[in-house]
């Protein structure tokens, strides 16, 4: 519990004093007065109960009518109370859920966390897209929903005591064993008691609600994920003939919801046998223990509804944990998710790289005594006095399994399980991954990735996919189309990430088999035209063939002695 409460605290903390999200305590304090003004109106209807029953046991039916008018009245201000209170918590709610998924993203997103995270390794966790787009909205929800119940709460359950305290002046007597037993303003401490026993008891039945709804969120993730993942495959799976294969993985993750399900429904109904009655209940109970007082003479009717309306007051208000509980208990877990996954997207964040980096001005790229080990601690390449000039063109080749990706992840910062030296002058560097990456939006986007496509004249990116063969696209109508409408080949989706040079204009650019789709003669022309644009762009390339159309080449093999430059 305390665990949970410290977890929700630092959350809240996020959402309120970061940036943007200061404007939302203003908003929290306006939500609470109105609900402060509403504890107002609800005392006026309890001294109302008395007003009009007393009318009504008086027959006076000109007071009754009057009462029934200050009814309705108290009624329309309750209501307008309640639609301005809601109206304000849902803009607070979008706002601190911006701010908060601003903080998730920014943690995630740097330092490379995401990919450090990608596995369900030391610093790896399920489904980190869920957790920022559902864990977020629901921690906040239920953080502006509960916490501001619970404040206002305990104002009102001061407010309703000492009514309470003043109507119930009447003491209960009765004989116990013999005993003359009376207890004075019985009704006052009847109400704590009745709630204390009914939370302890609530609290006993539903404890396993948090971890329960933990698993829930995570296997309705899991199952979601692989159905999105699908999708994206669907060529692949298709080719393959492997639906049968996908069905079975989606019954599986399936029935692990239906299974969690069954646990959390079945939990669920054993606290509700208990909550259900209890609600029920509620409304009457004070009825009954008042009821000796009435039927002895000592209060009149409109008092007994006034006493019944302050005690069902004061005891809601104290019940407020046992109708709240499903609902802190899935505050708790999305909180104890967002909580481990900021605090894992840290300490990835931080993963540190054996290798040291010296940034020097020169025109020369080094690496001295570089080891690359796999996470088990396998060693996998070794390169060492391994230079790069500025301006050419390096072919590092090796085997399948050597390690070559490996060592592009390492000079992108991405592999920690590393040692040795890197010296590297100055000027940007620019990597391109084995698998061509287009992201989610148009033509353009895919082009100028990562830039921003608003920067961008149409002009050049229609210039650039010109340059790179991809002419049948090179028109307006195409620039704005969706990236996935255009069934792109494997070789035209390398086409279109090499694109990217001719905007970037890196000093340095690292391709990892970048165009293994494509022919030699396409693969020449390409680059001849890459060179032609970008002459003083230094090439690394992994390739499993030399690279032609670059001029001069110098091979190197690695983990072993490197070569002379190779002619064009």
């Amino acid at each position: 519990m305390i665990t949970s409460l410290k977890q929700i605290w630092r959350l809240a903390v996020i959402c309120a004093w970061r940036p943007g999200g200061r404007l939302g305590i203003l908003i929290f304090a306006a939500v609470f007065g109105l609900g402060l003004v509403g504890i107002h109106i609800t005392v006026r209807l309890i001294r109302w109960t008395n007003d009009f029953y007393n009318a009504l046991q008086r027959l006076d039916v000109q007071a009754a009518v009057h009462q029934i008018g200050v009814f309705f009245v108290l009624v329309a201000i309750s209501a307008a109370l309640h639609l301005a209170a809601n109206y304000l918590r849902k803009l607070l709610q979008i706002r601190w859920r911006r701010v908060l998924t601003d903080a998730a993203l920014e943690v995630w997103l740097a330092g490379h966390a995401y990919w450090h995270m990608r596995d369900r390794t030391e610093h790896g966790l399920d489904n980190p897209d869920q957790r920022i787009a559902d864990d977020c909205r629901i921690y906040v929800f239920r953080l502006t929903t509960e916490a501001l119940e619970f404040i206002t709460a305990i104002v009102a359950l001061f407010t309703y005591v000492s009514i309470l305290w003043s109507l119930s002046t009447f003491p209960l007597a009765f004989t116990l064993f013999g005993f003359d037993v009376s207890i004075p303003r019985y009704m006052v401490w009847a109400a704590p008691l009745y709630v204390a026993v009914s939370s302890g008891v609530t609290h006993w039945l539903g404890a396993p609600l948090v971890p329960l709804n933990f698993e829930q969120q995570k296997t309705e993730a899991d199952f979601r994920f692989a159905l999105a993942r699908f999708r994206q495959s669907g060529e692949q799976v298709a080719l393959l003939s492997g639906e049968k294969a996908e069905r079975r993985l989606f019954d599986r993750r399936f029935s692990a919801i239906v299974g969690n399900w069954h646990r959390l429904m079945n939990r669920e109904l054993i606290l509700g046998c208990f909550t259900r009655p209890y609600m029920q209940t509620v409304l009457r109970i004070p009825l009954f223990l008042a009821l000796p007082a009435f039927l002895a003479g000592r209060v009149t009717f409109g008092g007994l509804m006034q006493i019944g309306s302050a005690f069902q007051n004061v005891v809601t208000t104290m019940s407020w944990f046992i109708f709240s509980y499903r609902d802190l208990a899935e505050l708790a877990a999305a909180a104890k998710r967002l909580d481990s996954f900021l605090e894992s997207a840290g300490s990835a964040a931080g993963t540190p790289s054996g290798v040291s980096r010296n940034p020097e001005g020169g025109d020369t790229f080094r690496l001295s005594d570089v080891v690359l080990k796999s996470p088990a601690g396998r060693d996998i390449l070794d390169v060492d006095g391994l230079d790069i000039r500025r301006g050419e063109a390096v072919w590092l080749r090796g085997p399948s399994g050597r390690g070559k990706t490996t060592l592009v992840r390492m000079l992108a910062g991405l592999w920690p399980d590393s040692a040795g030296h890197v010296d590297h002058p100055d000027g940007r560097m620019l990597f391109l991954p084995q698998q061509a990456y287009l992201p989610i939006g148009s033509l353009k986007d895919a082009a100028v990735y990562p830039a921003d496509a608003a920067d961008i004249d149409d002009r050049e990116v229609i210039a650039a996919l010109g340059v790179v063969g991809l002419g049948r696209l090179a028109e307006s109508a195409h620039l704005a189309a969706d990236v996935t409408s255009l069934g792109l080949s494997g070789g035209e989706r390398q086409r279109l990430v090499l694109a990217r040079l001719l905007f970037e204009k890196p000093d340095w650019a690292l391709l990892d088999e970048a165009t293994g789709a494509l022919d030699e003669p396409a693969e020449t022309r390409l680059f001849s035209a890459l060179r032609e644009t970008l002459p003083t762009t230094t090439f690394i390339l992994i390739a499993h063939r030399r690279p032609t159309g670059l001029g001069d080449v110098r091979e190197v093999e690695l983990g072993g002695v490197a070569r002379a430059p190779v002619p064009a």
